[in-house]
């Protein structure tokens, strides 16, 4: 069970399904990825965590993109991916998503997601960023080593072949910087971000692209397991963003100005 709960961590696992649909794709995608990118993370999440959580996926096609209302209700962390269709994400379900993180939910944005709508209106910044696709390995440090997110995990966590993302990330600086990646060809990244929007925690980790299997990877499915965990959150949490407040009653009473008070500053 979640330690602020008697209940378990309600994940939802939230995939575009673009790349395991297209005719281009497909082939490819159903041999790396047979239950979709977002079936391989939601069977590592309840691999690792077992009771600890219930795990749903939704998806783009899905109506609503499957983040209904009542799935929303339902959830206390949110994992996010997407790549080749952020444009095709209604406005109207990435407020909603953006309220309820504001409120409290949890959310982990991972690897093309930086680009996507949620994400940008979450940093406020173009999130844009440098990349190459060819035969690249990616180490994955820790330069937070007490941090939840990176209990249990190697460091550098190793990637055989990994698809560059470099510097420089227009991001907000992050409140807490978890992992920097080096790869092959020199380059280095911000590869896990934490930030708090609202009542929100915000984590954004980069391994993860769709032409390679990474997400099977298991100090990967460990970094996001800690992630869930720690963007859970609290038993007091009521998932209204903060709102503003009208202080008519003033808490104090009988107190006044003395205009004879001496005013020099000397103790």
């Amino acid at each position: 069970m979640n330690q602020f709960f008697n209940r378990p961590i309600r994940v939802t696992v939230w995939g575009e399904n673009f790349h395991e649909t297209s005719e281009r794709d497909q082939a490819a995608m159903a041999e790396r990825y047979p239950e979709g990118m977002h079936g391989a993370i939601a069977g590592g999440l309840s691999k690792l965590l077992g009771d600890a959580v219930e795990v749903r996926t939704a998806t783009r096609d899905q109506p609503e993109h499957g983040l209904t209302d009542e799935v929303l209700d339902n959830t206390d962390v949110l994992t996010w991916w997407g790549h080749a269709a952020h444009d095709q994400i209604d406005d109207a379900i990435v407020d909603k998503v953006h309220q309820r993180v504001l409120g409290g939910m949890g959310i982990l944005l991972l690897h093309s997601a930086h680009f996507s709508k949620i994400f940008k209106k979450l940093m406020g910044t173009s999130c844009s960023l440098s990349w190459r696709s060819k035969d690249d390995s990616e180490l994955v440090w820790t330069v937070a080593a007490d941090h939840p997110i990176a209990e249990g995990v190697p460091s550098p966590i190793v990637i055989e072949q990994q698809e560059m993302y470099g510097e420089y990330f227009d991001i907000p600086q992050p409140d807490e910087l978890v992992f920097i990646s080096s790869f092959s060809g020199g380059e280095v990244f911000r590869s896990g971000c934490t930030w708090r929007r609202g009542k929100g925690k915000v984590f954004y980790f980069s391994p993860g692209d769709q032409d390679f299997p990474v997400y099977h990877h298991p100090d990967i499915q460990q970094v996001l397991a800690n992630g869930v965990r720690w963007a859970a959150p609290t038993a007091s949490t009521n998932f209204a963003a903060p709102a503003v407040r009208n202080m008519a009653t003033p808490q104090f009473t009988g107190a006044k100005l003395n205009p004879e008070a001496d005013k020099s500053g000397e103790v």
